[in-house]
């Protein structure tokens, strides 16, 4: 945690709670991925303290990153499919960007697809999608960033 706060302090980003406690789970993930491969490749050349904190700080880097760029990609789809009263598109450019959205959404299947759009499109909060599709809480987060990482490959490679 307190890596978390460090990295995003020193980077003059703002995280909430559950912002925190999704870069934490992301930690934990990167550590008991493939088999502890992380802990397997310590050298013994520094501390293991020292060796966790820089492995820590970089997947919070990684993340923080990802997460701007996916809030960024996100809102300018979300800003095509419902854009301000002032600048109203016509019929065509709307059921263009509401293909757009089903497009990429069809690259999710299951919880990932409902928790992208009740978060995303709909606005619901980590509890309310919880109560919604029965998922822990806790979870939220690291679905949205697995679904997002794949969103981001759908918007990469249109079809």
């Amino acid at each position: 945690m307190h890596v978390v706060n460090h990295t995003a302090q020193a980077r003059s980003i703002q995280l909430a709670a559950h912002d925190r406690e999704d870069l934490v789970a992301e930690v934990f993930l990167a550590i008991i991925q493939n088999d502890f491969a992380v802990l397997r490749r310590f050298r013994g050349e520094s501390s293991l303290a020292t060796y966790l904190t820089v492995v820590s700080r970089r997947v919070v880097v990684r993340e923080l990153l990802n997460r701007k760029h996916t809030a960024t990609s996100l809102a300018d789809v979300a800003e095509r499919a419902h854009p301000g009263a002032s600048n109203a598109p016509t019929a065509e450019e709307r059921i263009s960007n509401r293909d757009e959205v089903e497009r990429m959404m069809q690259a999710l299947q299951g919880p990932e697809a409902e928790v992208i759009r009740m978060y995303h499109l709909e606005g619901k909060s980590y509890r309310e999608i919880s109560s919604s599709i029965g998922m822990p809480e806790n979870s939220i987060g690291p679905t949205l960033s697995r679904a997002r990482a794949k969103l981001r490959q759908v918007g990469a490679d249109p079809q």
